[in-house]
């Protein structure tokens, strides 16, 4: 490596790790902590995945993406806090195109005639200082059935980027998609399906 490509690999790695433990040092990951209000669903920093027992032999990974929504947060009493998430379903992709296709089409999510899937939570419950119990109406399909998401809060504080707060949360669920009216193939590739969901959120009533 030539002077000049070590100046400029030193001067990245200051100007990189220099500054962000600075911020990260702001980061909290108790959800007592939490500012309370008005989040809006950051959709690039958001991913929603499913995975289904094919045949038997591996489990097959699909996801989703440019998710929208909101969450309204009181981190004082969260039972009183609402989440709203909507997906887009004709963004679902796998590792296959051919099978991309075909999950958008009739046999499978109908994604022309059955546009968008939704959750709206119920009810939220506590399970220690970062875990929680959100249960909701998922529709899908044309279908609308209660699923219970478990959550937890993995962190929250100043994003270094674009200086916005932000706080993020993993959820798992697992469901039937037969009781969603989709039932190709089953019991060939599993009915049922475990949803993963890493989600970032933006304060929007920022100070």
């Amino acid at each position: 490596m030539n002077r000049a490509s070590l100046l400029f690999s030193a001067a990245f790695a200051a100007l990189t790790f220099g500054t962000l433990p600075t911020a990260f040092a702001q980061t909290i990951t108790q959800a007592s902590q939490l500012q309370s209000g008005s989040y809006a669903v950051e959709p690039g920093h958001t991913q929603i995945g499913f995975s289904v027992l094919h045949f038997g032999f591996t489990n097959y990974f699909g996801a989703f993406s440019n998710a929208s929504g909101t969450l309204e947060l009181n981190a004082h009493s969260p039972a009183s806090s609402r989440l709203s998430v909507t997906i887009p379903v004709a963004s679902v992709q796998t590792t296959s195109t051919q099978l991309t296709n075909e999950l958008k089409g009739p046999q499978w999510f109908d994604a022309t005639k059955f546009p968008k899937a939704t959750f709206v939570s119920t009810s939220i419950k506590m399970l220690g200082q970062n875990d929680a119990t959100i249960h909701g109406n998922l529709s899908l399909h044309g279908v609308t059935k209660p699923i219970t998401l478990n959550a937890h809060f993995v962190g929250a504080g100043i994003n270094p980027i674009d200086k916005k707060y932000t706080t993020g949360f993993d959820a798992t669920s697992t469901f039937n998609r037969s009781d969603f009216g989709i039932k190709t193939y089953v019991p060939y590739v599993s009915d049922s399906v475990t949803l993963r969901i890493s989600g970032a959120f933006e304060k929007q009533d920022q100070p």
